[in-house]
């Protein structure tokens, strides 16, 4: 048995149950409600569905919650038997009333069939679902002490495969420090005869050295001396250098400020003339657009100074703009190539 069968088993179960629930219930409310309607007044004829209906209703109650008990493993206690009974017995007595007045004996058993079904089939589908969940709570036990066995096995072979690495690994240890001190030991006594032949070749190569150390050492002060006297003459060299490099770069610096002040003069001598009665020479009218370009001053500003159209001095605006970008660019390369 497993889950599946479980499973199949009690949709069958459920099936069978609501079928057979459903057949009784119709099989009653047809039954009874003309018994309910010879009973009641004229005028509340339309009532007697009302009473198979409450009866049939406790039933389905009854089946529907010792279904979901028994599927929990769980026990109402004696009220619902009793209201299993009672519905059960109630289903009998009002399907078999109207043949028992009639005294009709085989009314009485064709009209029993449907009540005794239902009332042996609640008894029976909750002993049924009562044994599938004690079989499914067995079934779910066996399977989890399978897994705890299967877990435990598990665990012991992993502490098991764990031993025996932890024993290969201090095996290997051992080993490994067994090498380690015997290459140890060799190289300790490989160490002393080679510090030995080190000791005698030193001894042998003191006294050679020591005449090698005076030669060189005499080498060593006549080469110092010709050093220092070249470092000398060379410090001299730079220091020339710098020198006029000094002077060359103050040099340019006073001329560049003198271009600078003599250009400031100019733009401020025909910048200063204020704006133009007349158009001026076009060498005239570039100087002054050059001079407010310099000066940033508008456009319209710069072409009331000579006299020219706002599209031509516009036009020499764009001219220097390009200029300037395109030094700015030289610029920048002649840096990038310089290294």
């Amino acid at each position: 048995m497993n889950a599946v069968h479980v499973r199949s088993a009690e949709r069958a179960l459920s099936a069978g149950t609501w079928l057979i629930v459903a057949g009784a219930m119709l099989y009653s409310i047809l039954t009874v409600t003309p018994l309910a309607a010879a009973h009641t007044p004229d005028e509340w004829d339309w009532t007697a569905p009302i009473l198979p209906l409450v009866v049939d209703a406790a039933v389905v109650i009854v089946v529907r919650l010792d279904a979901v008990l028994a599927r929990l493993g769980g026990h109402g206690g004696r009220w619902p038997i009793a209201l299993r009974w009672m519905t059960g017995g109630m289903t009998l007595a009002l399907n078999v009333a109207d043949s028992a007045l009639a005294n009709d004996l085989v009314g009485v058993a064709v009209h029993a069939v449907a009540p005794l079904l239902l009332i042996v089939t609640a008894e029976t589908g909750l002993a049924y679902r009562r044994a599938i969940a004690k079989a499914v709570n067995a079934l779910e036990e066996k399977q989890r002490t399978e897994r705890e066995q299967r877990e435990r096995a598990a665990a012991e072979r992993r502490e098991e495969a764990a031993r025996r690495a932890r024993e290969e690994r201090e095996h290997a240890a051992a080993l490994a420090r067994e090498q380690r001190e015997h290459e140890s030991r060799m190289a300790r006594e490989q160490a002393e005869r080679e510090a030995a032949a080190r000791r005698e070749e030193r001894e042998r190569e003191q006294t050679r050295e020591r005449a090698e150390r005076e030669e060189r050492e005499r080498s060593e002060r006549e080469r110092e001396q010709l050093q220092r006297e070249r470092e000398r003459r060379e410090r001299e060299a730079v220091e020339r250098t710098e020198r006029e490099q000094r002077e060359r770069i103050e040099r340019e610096r006073r001329e560049r400020i003198e271009r600078e002040e003599r250009a400031a003069r100019e733009r401020a001598a025909l910048l200063s003339a204020g704006p133009a009665m007349e158009k001026q020479s076009e060498v005239r009218a570039r100087a002054i657009v050059h001079a407010a370009y310099a000066e940033s001053l508008p456009v319209r500003a710069a072409a009331e100074l000579c006299g020219w159209s706002v599209g031509w001095v516009s036009s020499r605006y764009q001219e220097l703009r390009d200029a300037d970008e395109s030094a700015a660019l030289g610029g920048r390369a002649l840096e990038g190539a310089t290294p």
